[in-house]
């Protein structure tokens, strides 16, 4: 019953994801689409998602009716019948008459085929140069588009910005996909086990040809499935409270022999802000503060940042000098390495209370310690 209710929801949701939209279009397409939105708070969340199956002679789709945000990162997971890899560019445009160039990198990180269908999954990070908004007449929205080698018997597009996702070089994490067939339920998609920062994004979608109807991963939110008659495509996402590991596996439905492909990948989350994590203690002037002051990268939702490798700056805050202002000596400009900054040989000079340090990094809020002592109390 769970699986016949789920393929019910994912064709109600396709059937009404085309009966309300626009008619401003880049160009034609005869299949089902869909969009979806919603936001969050803090770190890594969910913004907006788009997707439709049907296509013969190039892959595309908007953003409809409301455009991500600057900064989001983009997944895009492209399927089409078909063994090999005939995708020659990934771009992106405005939807408006001239298909105005956006100009932002789509980078592939996985291609899998069970011998019978494709999928090619790509991502871009720190999007930016497209109106942000909603836009009701269709003319500004934000298209992902894949051009292709040659035409195809069908296929189509999943995709999904996310916010708070890093713009650094190492925004992506651990990624990897896997194939296998199935013909009963439960046939088991595995993804396989990828490593995980606390607040990182896992995201994963599999695809049937000749099956569906899933049962979502443990630990993800299921963004709307696609379908046609060929195949059945399902993209999850879910936010990592704890590092470790998480393993996507989907339970699919087969009445006679069939194929899956699946893929899953991680984004790390965006620093935002700075914290310490081993607070100034009281210490005698000129002595080295022990233990040494220790300050982390978080995220929104308070998560250290492991990919965060800048300077951070230490310097007095509240300046607590009973007879005349205290120095800070020491190494006061140090490299986050895996997100952590520690200030080994910091030291005062002058007896007082209340003294607080300060830190800062470019790009990130600032901090402020707690109060303590030079001298004896």
């Amino acid at each position: 019953m769970k699986r016949v209710a789920l393929l019910a929801g994912a064709l109600l949701a396709v059937g009404c994801g085309e009966a309300i939209a626009p008619n401003a279009e880049p160009h034609g397409s005869s299949g089902p689409r869909l969009d979806v939105a919603a936001a969050g708070t803090g770190g890594i969340a969910f913004d907006q998602h788009g997707g439709k199956l049907g296509e013969t002679t190039t892959i595309w789709q908007d953003f409809r009716p409301t455009n991500p945000h600057h900064g989001d990162a983009i997944v895009a997971t492209f399927v089409w019948v078909g063994s090999t890899n005939i995708i020659t560019r990934v771009y992106d445009h405005l939807s408006d008459a001239a298909w105005t160039p956006v100009g932002n990198t789509y980078t592939l990180v996985e291609y899998v085929t069970d011998g019978v269908n494709s999928m090619a999954t790509y991502v871009a990070t720190n999007v930016q140069n497209f109106p942000e908004g909603t836009f009701p007449n269709g003319d500004q929205d934000l298209v992902v588009h894949a051009d292709l080698a040659s035409p195809i018997q069908d296929g189509g597009i999943t995709m999904t910005a996310f916010t708070g996702v890093s713009v650094t070089a190492d925004a992506l994490g651990a990624h990897q996909s896997a194939s296998g067939s199935g013909s009963t339920y439960p046939t088991v998609a595995d993804a396989g086990t990828l490593p995980i920062d606390a607040g990182a994004l896992a995201y994963a979608v599999t695809m049937a040809h000749g099956g569906g109807a899933t049962d979502v991963p443990a630990g993800f939110t299921s963004l709307t499935a696609l379908t046609s008659p060929n195949m059945w495509v399902e993209p999850d996402y879910a936010i990592q409270g704890n590092a470790g590991s998480i393993h996507p596996q989907w339970n699919l439905s087969f009445n006679s022999p069939g194929t899956w492909v699946a893929t899953a990948l991680v984004l790390r989350p965006a620093a935002t802000e700075l914290a310490f994590i081993v607070q100034p203690s009281t210490t005698m002037p000129l002595m080295s503060i022990q233990p040494a002051v220790t300050v982390t990268a978080t995220d929104g939702a308070g998560h250290s940042v492991t990919s965060f490798n800048g300077p951070v700056t230490i310097a007095i805050g509240t300046n607590g000098g009973l007879v005349m202002p205290g120095t800070l000596s020491g190494t006061k400009t140090v490299t986050a390495v895996n997100g952590v900054a520690t200030f080994n040989d910091l030291s005062i000079d002058q007896l007082g209370n209340g003294y607080t340090l300060k830190v800062a990094a470019s790009g990130l809020k600032g901090a402020e310690s707690r109060s303590f002592n030079i001298g004896p109390l």
